[in-house]
This record gives C-alpha cells, structure tokens and sequence, in this order.
C-alpha cells in the first residue's frame, strides 16, 4: 500500500469538499517551512545558529538567534502565496501585512515560530506552533482587531516538533492527524491517524520550582498527585516536564497526561505565562480535536475573548479526567 503523504493527505480533503483549496495550500506552505525551520535546527553549532541574537522580543525575552531565523522563514515562505490577509507572530509586536505586490487571501495565520528555545543550546526538542483563522468580512488591510477572535474560530491548528524525528500534528476541526518527515525524499508522510488522548492518566507536567507561587488549587491538586496511591486520587503518578511546550504536549497528545502552567503570585496582574494567540488556543483546538480538554482553571480556553495579541493564560491541558479536576478545584476556590 503507497504512503499517504501531507499532500495527498490535503488534495483529498478538498476532493472530499472537507478543506478549501487555498486553506490545502496554505497548510502546504506551512509545512515546507516547517521543514526549512527542522533544517536549520539540526545544524545547531554547524551552522552558526546558536546563542542569542542580541535582540528582544516584543514580551523583553531574548532572542535566540534561531527565534529570529524561523520568524524570517515563515513570513518570507507565507507572504507571497495569495492565501493570507496578514500574519501575527509571537516574535513580532504587530501584525505583519502582506507587501503590496502580492495577492490577498482571505486567511489570517499567527505562529509561534520557535517554542522552547531555551532549549535550542542544549539540543533538546523544540517546535513550531501555528494557528489559522479567517479574515473578517470586509477587512482589506487587518490590523491587530482583525486576529482577535476566540479559539473556536479557528479553522486549523498545527504544530512540528523537531525532535529525533521531525513531525507535524495537524487539526483541520475533525480530528488530530500525524505525519513525519522522510527526509529522504523531503515529504511529510501520515504516520499517526486519529490521534486520541487517553481520558485517564497517571502522569503531569508542570515546572515544580514555581511551587512556592502556585495559588492553593494548584498546590492541592499537585500534592493529591505526589502523594500517590495512598493518598485522595488513590494511584501514583510520574512528573515530566521538558520546559518546551510543544515537546511536552506532544507526549501528552500520543500517551496522555496533563499539561500545567498555571498564574502564580510572582506576576499577580498576569492571568498566565503562556500566549492565548499563539500557544495556547492552537494547542488547545489540537488537544480538544483528540478527545482532551484545555481550560485556563476556570474556563474553556478556546471561548476566550481575546484582547490583545500578546494576551498571556494560564493552561490546563491534557486527559480530560485530570483537566476537569483542575478546573474543578479553581472553581471551588473561587
């Protein structure tokens, strides 16, 4: 049996009438870059692309020299393809509008080009978050208003992670689809169809060094889990926690678990250290999409009314069974 490539994969959705043609296209786009994004990675000191850049991004982060790179390779393969209106990114602090010479389409892309780069110097996983929404009616010139629409609005979500093996999770609203990249012949190829998070898990991801500033649903959440089978959730669990987003999604996304970073009191006026735009409303559609849940300890994360471009949550994803125990104790506390 041949292969199911991302393009065959696409081309068939559109002859199914399930995915636009343009939207097939942009996806494609995408993915290439994607690809470009994993070359440049796998370089690491070969290339001269480690370090930081020198520069700060629009939240006062550092900017690695690879942040800056992928930025660069996404704008420069989406700009020209006729299939966007404009394009917001993480490493940018306004949107990007499509230069005069090319076509408009009638979709707005927003990504994080590079999530983990802390980790980019000591060659761990590190990925790149996107997320597709459609431009509003009417809307010739989008400017920041144009992107804020909730999660639910989103037409497509994805990620790639470049890890041992350089992959691509996809959501097109009907399901999580998986292919990884065959270098040899350069094509994303399915590798992981339906793609489901189990509903039970024995297993969380959090960055415990916070635990002094966690509020108290997170602190008694977290220690029901550490005190194992003795304790009130009467089964023991595992810690993990890679410090990259994408990384740690993703071994919850193929075997499940949950995902934490919640608000603290170090920065009490921040609802949460993750970006809604473009980390966690693309993750969160991916997660949903495999039959798991994504709040922000209170809320659906994906019927936020976004405020800003570079609005920051709280993230509560994973197992389902797990998710709705967070969410319950904040709403209890409230």
């Amino acid at each position: 049996m041949s292969r199911i490539t991302l393009s065959r994969y696409l081309i068939e959705q559109t002859r199914n009438q399930e995915t636009p043609a343009d939207l097939r296209f942009l996806i494609e786009v995408v993915a290439r870059a994607c690809k470009a994004i994993s070359h440049a990675v796998s370089k690491g000191a070969l290339g001269g692309v480690l370090g930081n850049a020198g520069t700060d991004n629009v939240q006062g982060e550092a900017q690695k020299k690879l942040d800056v790179i992928s930025n660069e390779i996404l704008l420069e393969a989406n700009e020209w393809g006729g299939h966007l209106a404009a394009m917001a990114s993480e490493e940018m602090e306004d949107a990007y509008q499509i230069p005069g010479e090319f076509p408009k389409g009638k979709y707005l892309l927003l990504f994080d080009p590079l999530d983990g780069s802390s980790n980019i110097d000591v060659n761990v996983s590190v990925g790149t978050i996107f997320s597709v929404l459609r431009c509003p009616e009417g809307v010739t010139l989008p400017c920041e208003k144009a992107f804020l629409q909730p999660g639910v609005e989103q037409v497509a979500a994805g990620y790639a992670i470049y890890g041992p093996q350089t992959m691509l999770m996809l959501t097109l609203g009907h399901g999580v689809k998986g292919f990884t990249l065959d270098r040899e012949v350069g094509s994303f190829v399915l590798t992981h169809d339906n793609v489901h998070v189990p509903e039970t898990t024995q297993e969380f991801a959090i960055n415990a060094s916070n635990q002094r500033h966690w509020e108290e649903p997170v602190q008694r959440y977290v220690s029901e889990m550490l005190a194992g089978e003795t304790g009130p959730l009467e089964k023991n669990y595992n810690m993990r926690w890679i410090a990259s987003m994408v990384a740690d999604v993703h071994r919850i996304l193929t075997r499940g678990g949950i995902f934490m970073y919640p608000r603290d009191a170090r920065e009490p006026e921040k609802p949460g250290k993750l970006r809604l735009m473009y980390e966690a409303n693309p993750m969160s559609f991916i997660i949903e999409q495999a039959g798991g849940a994504a709040t922000n300890g209170v809320q659906r994360i994906m019927e936020l009314q976004p405020s800003s471009l570079h609005e920051r949550v709280a993230v509560f994803l994973g197992s389902k069974e797990e998710v709705e125990r967070a969410t319950r104790y904040h709403r209890e506390a409230q």
